[in-house]
């Protein structure tokens, strides 16, 4: 499988623009998947040409959460191609013309083959961004789980053992926040924090092995 970063706060081209923000592509089990749309349509549009990325090649999106650094670009891609089919938590309200399919997720389901999300996660009211509800993405490989997370905010915990339901977990990539459980993160093979990840210098420093930089245009084979 492969992932490309395409929207992120930092960039790891100079043709890239970065922005706060998130989205990724995913190509895993002959599927194409958009994981978040970033905060800017153009910004996230101007990104995937000269990244080589064909909008009308995408046939799902997953959107993590409501806040619109994960959605401000989503309204521009479906101006580009609707034909999709779209999955957002059942929380967040999306036009149901919006997309070829809308589909309202609150608990686990799989995606497609290979391919599935937590379902609606929420963290405890009392850690920070804690009560925000998000769900995740879970790809499955022969390695393991990769695990793809927008911010977090229902805390990397959680998450975790919700994406263990399908197996050992091999990669976590995504946005971590405040995320400080350092040892949580022991077992897992491939360690890429993006967007809002507060201690990223922290990782790095403890699994400088297992460790990814991201970026916008970062490429991870797996």
């Amino acid at each position: 499988m492969k992932i490309t970063i395409i929207y992120d706060n930092e960039t790891s081209r100079k043709d890239l623009t970065p922005d706060w923000g998130f989205a990724c592509l995913v190509e895993a089990h002959d599927r194409t998947i958009l994981f978040d749309t970033g905060a800017n349509g153009n910004i996230l549009l101007d990104n995937m040409k000269s990244l080589n990325i064909d909008p009308e090649a995408i046939e799902i999106i997953v959107i993590s959460h409501a806040h619109r650094d994960h959605t401000g670009g989503l309204a521009g891609f479906l101006r580009e191609n609707n034909n999709v089919s779209l999955y957002i938590p059942s929380s967040y309200s999306i036009p149901p013309d919006s997309a070829r399919a809308v589909i309202a997720v609150k608990e686990p389901i799989k995606i497609c083959e290979g391919v599935f999300s937590t379902g609606e996660l929420q963290g405890s009211e009392q850690a920070p961004y804690g009560d925000e509800i998000e769900q995740s993405l879970v790809i499955s490989t022969d390695r393991g789980q990769v695990v793809i997370a927008g911010c977090s905010h229902p805390g990397v915990k959680n998450i975790l053992e919700a994406a263990s339901t399908h197996g050992r977990i091999h990669a976590l990539i995504g946005g971590l926040h405040g995320f400080s459980e350092f040892d949580l993160l022991k077992g897992i093979d491939i360690i890429c924090a993006t967007h809002c990840t507060q201690f990223k210098a922290k990782i790095k420093s403890l699994y400088p092995d297992r460790y990814i930089e991201g970026g916008a245009g970062r490429i991870i084979d797996i």
